[in-house]
């Protein structure tokens, strides 16, 4: 709160009920500097070369649903090859249309990104959410 000086009457003070916004606008005014600046360093793009995993594997389920796609891009579903038109229809005979069962994905190490992501996208449309991405167990570096 603030007091008023020199009205007049000095035995008597009066209070001034405004606030001063100028603290809180300088505050904003840094803050707004230091995320502009922060901001762009945030997002910097840069070539990623990916190491194996060295994360505890998970517990296998008791009947796990593989779906493999092999070097020459070919799909598998467990042991049966499947095309990937089909891949809806075979996936719903094997869950017996559950959706919600996990699927594990494997892929051969030659296979490209693009065809990876086109498979994913093939799971997605046929309602199959949960997908796990099955690799090798790389030793941890010392």
């Amino acid at each position: 709160m603030g007091a008023r000086l020199g009205s007049g009457n000095d035995d008597e003070l009066t209070e001034t009920h405004e606030i001063n916004v100028t603290p809180f606008i300088d505050v904003v005014l840094v803050l707004l500097i230091i995320f502009m600046v922060a901001a762009p360093l945030a997002t910097v793009d840069v070539p990623v070369d990916l190491p194996a995993s060295t994360a505890t594997p998970t517990p296998r389920p008791d009947k796990p649903l593989f779906l493999t796609i092999q070097a020459d891009k070919t799909l598998s579903l467990g042991d049966t090859t499947t095309s990937k038109e089909a891949l809806g229809a075979a996936l719903d005979a094997a869950t017996h249309g559950d959706k919600t069962q996990r699927v594990f994905l494997r892929a051969d190490k030659t296979v490209d990104y693009g065809a990876l992501t086109e498979v994913m996208n093939s799971l997605r449309a046929a309602g199959y959410l949960k997908i796990g991405l099955v690799g090798l167990e790389a030793a941890p570096s010392p």
